[in-house]
């Protein structure tokens, strides 16, 4: 049975992709938010993270290699783990790589996959978060790289404007209400979702989408 955190608590890779609209179901992010997430079962998963991991970790050593290199001191994902408390919620997250010069923060974050805008918002959250977070950072104004195999995608610090914040805290707001948020169950977002039927009576497979038939084309 989900038990509820004492606090909802939210991973910051739940947001990015209902930011930019690529998802829609803003209730699995509601659910994983207020519920403990050793509490409840979870779909098994056929992402082969061993592959994933291993392919990350060598584009993200050698990012980080370049950069030292350059004589640049960099600080590498668990270094850079954080819990950002809110007044209504705890915003938690783990970019790749972070330096900082002369007063100018750049946050990294590596992707072994298609480019996606998700990719950018994600390490705008990161640029939004890592200065309220950490100490050592309070009044260092951050850039942001999304860094693929064959090119990085630079993010400037003035992506991270009023209507972004505002964007962010209304999302948030939606996520920690007593109410739950809207659920838009689908083939598609459904199939990666890792809640299951017991708790998501909403829930549906891919096999559940109806395939139609037209004499038009």
């Amino acid at each position: 049975m989900a038990v509820q955190r004492d606090m909802p608590y939210i991973w910051i890779t739940w947001l990015t992709k209902l930011l930019v609209g690529e998802y829609s179901c803003e209730w699995a992010a509601w659910f994983r938010a207020n519920h403990e997430g050793g509490s409840y079962d979870k779909v098994p998963s056929t992402f082969d993270a061993t592959e994933w991991k291993l392919k990350h970790t060598e584009l993200l050593t050698s990012v980080r290699s370049n950069m030292e290199a350059d004589g640049r001191t960099v600080f590498t994902e668990s270094q850079n783990s954080f819990k950002l408390k809110g007044s209504t919620a705890i915003l938690a997250g783990k970019p790749d790589l972070i330096t900082v010069s002369d007063g100018v923060g750049t946050v990294l974050d590596v992707k072994t996959g298609e480019p996606s805008p998700s990719h950018h918002v994600q390490v705008m959250l990161y640029m939004y978060s890592i200065p309220k977070a950490f100490q050592q950072y309070r009044g260092v104004v951050f850039d942001g790289k999304v860094v693929y195999q064959d090119h990085e995608d630079y993010v400037p610090n003035s992506a991270v404007d009023d209507t972004f914040i505002g964007n962010l805290s209304n999302l948030i707001q939606r996520l920690v209400s007593t109410s739950p948020a809207r659920r838009v169950p689908s083939g598609v977002e459904c199939g990666f979702c890792n809640i299951t039927a017991a708790d998501c009576s909403e829930r549906m497979e891919e096999t559940d989408v109806d395939t139609g038939d037209t004499q038009d084309f």
